[in-house]
């Protein structure tokens, strides 16, 4: 995964789902500030614990996400 490609689908998922940053969060029970620095690419490399959060609230697995 390149620099910010995880945050950058992850965005582009939640938009297609119309969720805001702040009701997706609170769907996939993850911190706003988390979700947002994720998305930005403050953080480049979210723990797995996050990651599986993020990819269950999507309804796919974590290597989906990934890839």
């Amino acid at each position: 995964m390149e620099s910010n490609q995880l945050g950058q689908k992850i965005k582009k998922l939640r938009q297609k789902l119309e969720l805001s940053q702040d009701d997706f969060a609170r769907k996939a029970d993850v911190p706003y500030t988390t979700l947002t620095k994720i998305e930005t690419g403050v953080i480049k490399k979210p723990s797995v614990f996050v990651v599986s959060k993020i990819a269950k609230a999507f309804g796919v697995s974590i290597e989906n996400l990934l890839k």
